[in-house]
């Protein structure tokens, strides 16, 4: 008999022979986010980028009042773990003709930032469900 963690160090071992990253750290995306995002993006308000609150589930050209590129608009894409890692690894691949001219190309730093946005998109949802 196999001993019993073999199999989840099997999983990881091929998790990352394959290129993909481990499970999402929110805390070091909000480091990221901080570092990385902040000079265009707030949780919040929208700047020179859109508002990510919420960002979770919404169709990709729709936060009120932010002027985005017709091909973000005419998009189809609703954002989650998939397609914001494609946007984040390479936002003119997924929407050609998109007006956001930087990428991250370390997919643990994608995790991460995408599990914070996550967990803002939650914290948000909870704050409206409150009220």
């Amino acid at each position: 008999m196999k001993h019993p963690c073999f199999l989840p160090g099997l999983a990881a071992a091929m998790l990352l022979a394959a290129g993909g990253a481990s499970a999402g750290d929110a805390a070091h995306g909000q480091v990221l986010y901080k570092t990385m995002c902040m000079s265009c993006h707030s949780i919040d308000y929208n700047g020179v980028g859109p508002a990510h609150k919420g960002v979770f589930g919404r169709k990709a050209g729709s936060a009120a009042g932010y002027a985005y590129s017709p091909a973000v608009k005419a998009s189809a894409i609703v954002w989650n773990e998939k397609t914001l890692d494609q946007w984040l690894a390479g936002p003119e691949k997924l929407i050609p003709g998109q007006k956001m001219g930087y990428l991250v190309p370390s997919a643990q730093d994608r995790a991460d930032l995408i599990a914070y946005l996550q967990q803002e998109s939650a914290r948000a949802s909870s704050a409206q469900a409150a009220k």
